[in-house]
């Protein structure tokens, strides 16, 4: 079973640049027919899927934040990161990543960033 585990700071300062880092385990990042998505959720409101990652390396990015997102791999940690740039307070969210296919749907337990000067 595919395992997910976001990592970065907590607390990011507005107009900075917020990273995030997702630790796959159980599986590869490669392996065929997965999508690795950053999903977050403001709170009080729904889930907003970010952008994704294939298994073969296209990026797909959510519309209304794809001129600051970008998401990019490192196969050699099998890890997967988030760059979100020029945040401000609206970008606080539990953010978390996610391991897609057909028949199987994993979600990291997510890690809270609060954009605050």
């Amino acid at each position: 079973q595919v395992q997910l585990q976001e990592s970065g700071p907590d607390l990011v300062k507005p107009s900075q640049t917020l990273s995030l880092t997702c630790t796959v385990s159980g599986g590869s990042i490669t392996t065929s027919y997965y999508y690795w998505s950053w999903i977050r959720q403001p709170p009080g409101k729904g889930l907003e899927w970010m952008g994704a990652l294939a298994y073969e390396g296209s990026n797909y990015y959510s519309p209304s934040l794809k001129s600051r997102t970008s998401i990019s791999r490192d196969t050699s940690k099998n890890q997967f990161s988030l760059q979100l740039s020029s945040v401000t307070p609206e970008d606080s969210a539990m953010y978390y990543c996610n391991a897609f296919r057909w028949d199987v749907n994993y979600w990291g337990q997510g890690t809270q960033v609060t954009v605050s000067s």
